[in-house]
């Protein structure tokens, strides 16, 4: 926007200076033109009085070189009453131009070689026309001339140049806010709520910057509404927990006591951390340092634990692969146990008794890759599936369990993608980036297949 003015005030000043330069110019030419001519008309004046009292030679000739003219003043004095005819000076204009101002009994000009001659007629004493040739050469028709053009243009650049400059202040009053303004809607966007625009600039601006700043504290409000309520929602889950707890002391001893227990006291943890998270003045955004994250090999190999118990109650077969040597992602453990618990829940929610499936992950170059598989049903619609709360239409699906799934993978620039499984089912492909960089877009498949060596934990 800010060139895009200059070059318009560039245009229009232009075209101004060049209406008002050149008809200027032109009668500047004209005037000095009409003041060579009036010159010359002087000079012939001057000769005019000695004409009508003498037409004798020298005495002409004394008053022409007493008029300073000499060289460029001519006589033409034409015979009369058996006088003979008297030409004093040099003849530069043609016989007939002269007969004709003769005849006619007015001034004419007429060119010459080098510039040009005023041919002013007088009258004799005898009644006779006598012509006064004055040449008036072109060096002093275009006398000034040249230079007061020179200081036209330089006035004429010099307009140029001040309207680019006052153009380009007036573009940057009125760029810098809008730019101000989409940095600030950037900053807004990327999670920076405090971001607002000062208040200045054009009418126009000013009122945008108005609008964005109550927009950003709208969201700002709307967002702080929506942390008390997921903090009170998950505040009233204590009292059912408690319970949960308390009951839980009476199952005595055995696998399946001491699981329940541990998914209790899990979920005890998940809820606090909900209701802190949800306190805090300012989200979560802040990336994982050199060294944080975790080993995927543990988590992966601590949470199919937690599951093979309930595998097997089911008669579900279990496979684990690639979990044999530490995997170091940039996400956090917490985080990442979720996300397996979500596609592990998944699996025993939406698949029947029996029904078998695998954890496999690989470490390819720069990233990590999880597979989640079954051998169920499958997922009818996968696109569906991704999409954030939609469930299933199962009882207690809210189809947020694969939006925990992909804002993980996100978080690392990574993806989620769901296919078809060697076992049959469904399989979740969770490709979670090392470097931080957008997720290569490869044919992997085949060779992640090949790597499977399943180690059975059921």
């Amino acid at each position: 926007m800010r060139w895009a003015l200059v070059k318009v005030c560039v245009a229009v000043t232009t075209m101004v200076v060049i209406a008002f330069a050149v008809p200027l110019g032109l009668v500047i030419k004209e005037m000095a033109r009409d003041r060579a001519f009036s010159n010359a008309e002087r000079e012939a004046a001057a000769v005019a009085p000695a004409l009508s009292i003498t037409t004798d030679r020298d005495e002409l000739e004394r008053v022409v070189a007493s008029a300073g003219s000499d060289a460029g003043m001519g006589v033409h004095i034409p015979a009369a009453d058996g006088s003979p005819a008297v030409e004093i000076g040099k003849q530069r204009a043609a016989g007939k131009d002269i007969a004709m101002t003769r005849r006619l009994g007015r001034a004419s000009t007429t060119e010459v070689p080098g510039g040009s001659t005023l041919l002013q007629p007088i009258a004799l004493s005898s009644g006779e026309i006598a012509v006064v040739e004055v040449y008036v050469p072109e060096a002093e028709v275009s006398n000034g001339v040249g230079t007061a053009w020179a200081v036209l243009a330089a006035v004429g650049v010099a307009l140029v140049i001040g309207s680019v400059a006052v153009a380009d202040r007036l573009g940057v009053r009125v760029v810098q806010p809008a730019q101000r303004l989409a940095e600030s809607a950037h900053e807004l966007g990327e999670g920076q709520l405090g971001s607002r625009v000062p208040e200045e600039g054009p009418t126009e601006l000013r009122l945008a910057a108005v609008a964005f700043n109550s927009m950003a504290d709208q969201v700002v409000q709307l967002l702080a509404n929506e942390r008390e309520l997921a903090a009170d929602l998950s505040h009233r889950l204590r009292t059912p927990l408690t319970v949960l707890r308390l009951n839980t002391a009476s199952l005595g001893d055995g696998p399946a006591a001491e699981q329940t227990r541990a998914a209790v006291a899990q979920l005890e943890r998940e809820v606090d951390t909900i209701i802190r998270t949800a306190r805090e003045a300012k989200p979560q955004t802040a990336a994982i340092g050199v060294g944080a994250g975790c080993d995927a090999s543990e988590v992966v190999r601590e949470r199919m634990d937690f599951w093979s118990a309930l595998a097997e109650d089911e008669g579900r077969k279990v496979r684990v692969a690639g979990v044999d040597r530490p995997v170091r992602i940039p996400v956090a453990r917490a985080d990442l146990a979720a996300a397996l618990d979500a596609l592990l829940g998944n699996v025993f929610r939406h698949t029947p008794e029996g029904t078998a499936f695998a954890v496999d992950v690989h470490n390819p170059e720069d990233a990590v890759i999880m597979l989640v598989s079954d051998a169920g049903p499958g997922i009818v619609d996968p696109v569906a599936a991704m999409a954030r709360g939609r469930g299933s239409g199962s009882d207690g699906s809210t189809g947020l369990g694969l939006d925990i799934v992909r804002r993980l993978a996100e978080s690392t620039g990574g993806d989620v993608r769901i296919g078809s499984s060697v076992l049959g089912g469904t399989e979740v492909r969770i490709w979670i980036q090392l470097d931080g960089r957008a997720p290569v877009r490869r044919g992997h498949r085949g060779s992640v297949r090949r790597r499977r060596r399943g180690v059975g934990v059921s």
